[in-house]
């Protein structure tokens, strides 16, 4: 039974100031409904402040509350719409800060609208001066609210059937330099990286529409090189044509233009906001379209373990507004990314249920309410000779980009593609034959190379080349053992 909190109404709606956890939103005992939307929060308090207030205070500015008691609240069903602070943890290992366990009636949302959800849960509360610093850690959606979002408008099944690719992960690359080519030179890159074996080439977040190259030269150069690799390798060959733009409406006009030309897939960027991403995701439903989505500007607040929001939010957030492909992290390669948390939020793309797993970051039980899976794009400084590691960590369905590590070769940008569809199809092989990928990784590598000049120059020249710098946002929790013992 749902108990609620027994608040004195007369001391409630005194005029002036009170505790939050006065004003109804600390509720220990409350029991939590298959229907409310839960937050885990990293909560800082400033010095002084109780944690449970603290908690409350959270609450309160996330949902109903402001600085002073109004009687207005008494016009409303306030008990229904107060968010409950039901449960303050200790972080492990770290004195100053608290996980607060927050509950939000499902009344309080919008149906189907990710900007109407966030406006509530990261809208005010992260200027508030209660905490010195706050992250959203993790969410749990409830099925009845999933099922009021679309979700992505291919999924991996589906993509997979399009493109007819099975059995191993897609490989990809951004062309590089990003900024600067002409239409012509782009395209040429494209087609040589297509042709050598990659299944896709992508436009990076920064290239729209600029001087050097008007977005409609770079559709059809890219889409003639598109078709021309296709036409060579008897394969289904796609670009990522980044359609983000300054207004909707322009960002449906390039849309409109890839489908024109043949195009399998479009790119947008996050930082277009999340309502743009739902119109285009509406847009690909529509259009038989894979939507790939370049998580361009995330690491501003994502990447800080006091503040900000953890970008496994992100990537359940982006579930539910419907991309097909999120950048999610490579744990070998240049950007951030611990294997655990990494875990994590690939395990949030791919999987139909996800049962709570503090070691990866995941608080909660989720149940994805049948919306179709993500494919988790692994992409910043990985190179073959880490063909071994990628497929331990990220599995099958993902895509591998390997940007400089395919322009980069020095016999060309084919050679590059060929290098690492080589090692790929090695690797995949191995793996099938039940091989220890992990740690036979090296020698299957080497042998391949025997037969493939261009697998064995990129082996010489990246060699194990690594960016071993220490992650920010590493678990709290007690890992067992890694991947790697």
């Amino acid at each position: 039974m749902h108990m609620t909190q027994q608040v004195d109404v007369k001391a409630r709606y005194t005029p002036g100031v009170i505790p939050y956890k006065q004003m109804g939103y600390w509720e220990p005992d409350y029991e939590v409904k298959d229907t409310d939307v839960i937050a885990v929060f990293r909560i800082t308090p400033q010095l002084g402040v109780d944690p449970e207030e603290a908690a409350a205070a959270v609450a309160g500015e996330s949902s109903t509350a402001t600085w002073t008691v109004v009687w207005t609240d008494r016009l409303t069903n306030c008990e229904l719409y107060r968010a409950k602070a039901f449960r303050v943890d200790p972080v492990p290992n770290n004195p100053a800060q608290f996980f607060a366990y927050i509950a939000y009636d499902l009344e309080l949302f919008e149906p189907g609208s990710i900007a109407n959800l966030t406006a509530s849960i990261i809208g005010n509360v992260f200027g508030f001066k209660a905490v010195k610093a706050l992250r959203l850690e993790d969410m749990r959606m409830p099925v009845a609210y999933l099922k009021t979002f679309s979700g992505p408008p291919t999924g991996i099944v589906v993509e997979r059937e399009r493109l007819d690719k099975f059995g191993r992960p897609l490989l990809g690359a951004t062309t590089k330099p990003k900024l600067g080519l002409s239409g012509r030179n782009y395209g040429r890159v494209v087609y040589e990286a297509l042709r050598g074996g990659l299944d896709f080439v992508k436009d990076d977040e920064n290239i729209n529409s600029q001087s050097f190259m008007h977005w409609r030269d770079r559709f059809l150069y890219c889409m003639e090189a598109v078709s021309r690799a296709s036409a060579a390798t008897g394969e289904v060959k796609g670009h990522y044509l980044n359609v983000t733009a300054g207004t909707m409406e322009e960002m449906y006009e390039r849309a409109e233009f890839a489908k024109e030309l043949g195009s399998v897939i479009i790119m947008i960027d996050l930082v277009i906001g999340y309502t743009a991403i739902q119109s285009m995701a509406n847009w690909a439903r529509k259009n038989d379209m894979i939507l790939h989505l370049h998580r361009a500007g995330h690491g501003t607040y994502t990447r800080q373990k006091s503040h900000g929001v953890a970008f496994r939010v992100i990537a359940k957030w982006m579930r539910m507004a419907g991309v097909d492909h999120i950048h999610a992290g490579t744990v070998v390669g240049k950007l951030e990314g611990d294997p655990h948390m990494i875990r994590g939020i690939y395990d949030t793309c791919r999987e139909t249920y996800t049962p709570q797993n503090l070691e990866t970051g995941l608080f909660f039980d989720q149940d994805w309410a049948s919306l179709n899976k993500v494919m988790p794009v692994a992409s910043g400084g990985i190179h073959a000779g880490q063909m071994h590691q990628l497929l331990t960590y990220l599995g099958e369905d993902t895509v591998l980009q390997f940007g400089g590590g395919t322009i980069g070769h020095p016999q060309g940008i084919a050679a590059g593609a060929q290098a690492n569809r080589v090692a790929l199809e090695a690797m995949v092989l191995a793996r099938n034959e039940g091989r220890d990928i992990w740690h036979e990784g090296p020698e299957i590598l080497n042998q391949a190379a025997r037969w493939c000049t261009p697998l064995r120059q990129a082996l010489d020249v990246w060699k194990d080349i690594t960016f071993n710098y220490e992650s920010t946002d590493t678990p709290d929790f007690v890992v067992q053992e890694s991947v790697s013992a």
